[in-house]
């Protein structure tokens, strides 16, 4: 006779977070770091920015392109993302029966080094690792997770307050798990000031203005060469073009919010020529700008 399998832990997320993701978005919890997302349907391709955080797939399956590196991850897997990187990526495994679900787990790059600090967390590697990668949860992550979870049915308060020590156990098991050293390599060489973080966070308070890599290199006591080097291998493309997908995106944010026009946005962001601007645009997001933004409202 055959005997039916014991629920596991990623069983008992599932019905848990069945009973709090209703609606086909993103929902915000009562642990402040933590959403969760469902969805009944594959979903189109779309484009955006990563930001550090650790998803886990409880169902369903995602595909994200970082550039010409394709990421396909499912159930009991994770993507961590230790750095703004720009992506595409869609849903494309999901039914009404069973639907796509999601935990979005935000991390802060300064509590990953605290932990790799405290934990005394040790990898031989010196080399920078790619900013986002597909890890397996192992039973020890899992465990934590599903603690997590539980959380959501406990008052508000109390789940604030114990989530933020699950959390920091999260951390630590992806830090040593098999997959540790890409969370951790960038995170290291971050605090040794030869990581490319600072780099990034110099074009997001400089995307609007004209950028020369030997400006960004000095600001970032890097030489050209290695500035390239390390940034590419963190985030799949030059430090030039990450400032283009920053400022299209930026330019999308403030015509979606129908504030501007595509000409206002164009020079908004840093374009001197509105028709550069609308090619360029079209080339990342698949129409010229009025037409991408309708066809978003209208899929909203």
């Amino acid at each position: 006779m055959k005997r039916d399998l014991a629920p596991t832990r990623l069983d008992h997320m599932i019905d848990i977070v069945q009973q709090y993701a209703l609606d086909e978005r993103r929902v915000a919890t009562s642990i402040p770091f933590l959403s969760l997302l469902r969805s009944s349907h594959p979903t189109p391709v779309t484009k955006g920015v990563l930001k550090p955080s650790c998803c886990v797939i409880l169902q369903g399956h995602k595909r994200v392109i970082l550039a010409d590196e394709v990421l396909d991850y499912g159930p009991g897997e994770y993507l961590a993302v230790s750095v703004d990187m720009p992506a595409s990526g869609h849903i494309i495994n999901a039914t009404p029966d069973k639907p796509y679900l999601l935990l979005n787990i935000e991390l802060d790059p300064q509590e990953i080094a605290a932990i790799v600090l405290e934990a005394q967390v040790s990898i031989d590697s010196q080399q920078p690792e790619r900013g986002a990668f597909v890890g397996r949860t192992d039973d020890a992550l899992q465990e934590a997770l599903y603690q997590l979870v539980r959380l959501l049915r406990a008052p508000a308060a109390e789940a604030a307050f114990l989530a933020v020590g699950l959390k920091r156990e999260i951390i630590y098991r992806m830090l040593t798990g098999p997959d540790g050293r890409h969370l951790y390599q960038n995170i290291v060489l971050d605090q040794q000031d030869r990581g490319i973080s600072k780099a990034i966070a110099w074009l997001k308070d400089h995307y609007d203005q004209p950028v020369k890599v030997e400006d960004l290199a000095q600001a970032t006591h890097m030489s050209v060469s290695s500035l390239h080097h390390r940034f590419k291998a963190v985030t799949t493309m030059g430090p030039m073009q990450y400032q283009k997908q920053l400022r299209l995106q930026q330019a999308r944010t403030l015509l979606l919010n129908g504030d501007v026009d595509a000409t206002t946005a164009a020079y908004k962001v840093g374009y001197e020529s509105a028709s550069q601007f609308s090619r360029e645009y079209r080339r990342l997001f698949g129409a010229p700008p009025m037409q991408d933004i309708k066809k978003l409202r209208t899929a909203t």
